[in-house]
């Protein structure tokens, strides 16, 4: 892992918790920009993601929302079940605003409504779930970081994350 800085190398206990929570398993099928983060493809048809990668995409995108001066500025967005209480915890924690479930049309570009909102930058947890949210923030300009199976499209998506999102 040459592009991590060696403060920010993995430790044993970090690779076993992407381990354990099988971060490392991807799905059957594949998205061709995927292809670079992955490892290889099981006999059972499922593709391995490489953990060195997951890991520089985690550390880079802690960089890019650690220059963010107010947390405020920040929206995650999760319309999966799974992903809402992690998102709403996530908000808790650090201060950004979270939208857990429906994504209402027109956020992030229809200054008219009551729920419009300029965030600074984006984290989705599915990219093909929440590709409303992802496609407005093209529009505006808004960087967009998301959490990305192997079967993720990468369009609009300025930092995938590689991991089992599922």
């Amino acid at each position: 892992m040459s592009k991590v800085p060696a403060i920010l190398a993995p430790t044993e206990q970090d690779i076993q918790m992407l381990l354990a929570a099988q971060a490392h398993l991807g799905t059957k099928n594949l998205d061709i920009k995927m292809n670079p983060y992955l490892w290889k493809r099981r006999a059972d048809g499922v593709h391995i993601i490489n953990i060195g990668k997951t890991w520089e995409k985690i550390v880079f995108a802690a960089r890019i929302i650690a220059s963010i001066e107010n947390p405020a500025d920040v929206c995650v967005i999760s319309a999966r079940p799974y992903g809402q209480r992690a998102a709403l915890k996530f908000a808790q924690f650090t201060g950004v605003q979270a939208i857990a479930g429906r994504f209402t049309p027109g956020t992030f570009t229809n200054y008219i409504t009551r729920t419009f909102r300029e965030p600074r930058l984006i984290i989705v947890t599915d990219p093909r779930t929440d590709h409303q949210p992802v496609k407005e923030a093209s529009y505006v300009n808004i960087p967009v970081i998301a959490f990305c199976d192997t079967d993720s499209p990468l369009k609009f998506i300025d930092v995938a994350i590689p991991m089992n999102n599922k």
